[in-house]
């Protein structure tokens, strides 16, 4: 019964912190934009000149 009394004040300072990550998150911006990271995956990158140089050896 005396474990109560460290896990629910425990709890509760867990709660608070998920709390203000949250707000914090959400002030800084964190979910403006949920789907162009989404879409990025999908756009090819530009070649870097390295990878142009191995292509024009292979040629």
């Amino acid at each position: 019964m005396s474990i109560l009394f460290v896990l629910i004040p425990l709890t509760l300072i867990l709660v608070a912190f998920g709390l203000w990550a949250f707000f914090w998150a959400v002030g800084n911006g964190q979910f403006d934009d949920l789907e162009t990271p989404a879409w990025e995956v999908l756009v090819d990158d530009e070649p870097r000149d390295r990878d142009a140089e191995i292509v024009a050896k292979r040629e």
